[in-house]
């Protein structure tokens, strides 16, 4: 496990592209412990699993950081075919990895999140913008892979010249590690597991079968940590 500290130095203020998911919320409290100070930003693009907003609401207040959301739902109306977009696509059960999860790619997303960050840490004067892409990002979505973070930087260089503050810094700490080595970093910090959403469906309980939540309970059991999660699919096998 190797978080990336090729950064110069650690930022003084961050903004954190904050869905509510364990991945944005480990990346927070990794940069709190590292006394950077926090501004959360979170986007409703028009995705099936609204509910995650609610969470990154909860993790700002526990980390007492300000937090705002971005209206995008016309991004979501504009990109169809996505399974977290378009709702006469399913979203698909299985591994998160899988040839199926192809359905879940919403095109230029973080590219997007990210522009939209970079503007905002400009007015606030931050000197970083983060965002919790891992490694087992790098199979389904090509804007979570190394070569997309290096080209966003040098783009986002040439596009704000003279108008970021010194030594700005787009930040990706997690590029290299497993959803199990997250989980891992988190505990440690003390993240409170119970407060993330990770579920593409939606709802109000995680369904447990779809590619984020069988990542999501694979992590916690690989790491031998209690997985605060209540799954649907295990409440029904109760049931029956």
């Amino acid at each position: 496990m190797s978080i990336d500290n090729t950064a110069r130095r650690h930022p003084e203020h961050t903004v954190v592209i904050a869905s509510g998911g364990i991945d944005s919320t480990v990346l927070a409290y990794w940069l709190a412990a590292r006394h950077s100070r926090l501004t959360l930003l979170s986007f409703d693009y028009g995705q099936r699993h609204r509910v995650e907003l609610d969470h990154a609401a909860r993790i700002a207040r526990q980390l007492e950081s300000p937090h705002r959301i971005v209206d995008l739902t016309c991004l979501g109306e504009l990109t169809t075919g996505s399974a977290l977009t378009d709702r006469t696509v399913a979203v698909p059960d299985g591994h998160y990895t899988d040839g199926s999860m192809a359905v879940t790619v919403v095109p230029n997303r973080n590219a997007i999140m990210l522009d939209i960050a970079v503007s905002y840490a400009v007015g606030l004067g931050a000197d970083a913008v983060a965002f919790g892409a891992h490694g087992g990002d790098h199979a389904v979505y090509p804007d979570c892979r190394p070569e997309f973070v290096y080209l966003f930087t040098r783009s986002t260089r040439a596009a704000n010249e003279g108008l970021l503050a010194p030594g700005f810094q787009v930040m990706a700490p997690f590029l290299a590690l497993t959803k199990h080595d997250i989980v891992r970093v988190g505990k440690a910090l003390g993240v409170p597991f119970a407060l993330t959403w990770s579920c593409y469906r939606g709802g109000d309980t995680h369904c447990g079968t779809c590619g984020t939540c069988t990542e999501r309970r694979e992590a916690f059991r690989g790491n031998d940590i209690e997985d605060p999660t209540v799954y649907r699919a295990e409440q029904a096998s109760e049931e029956s």
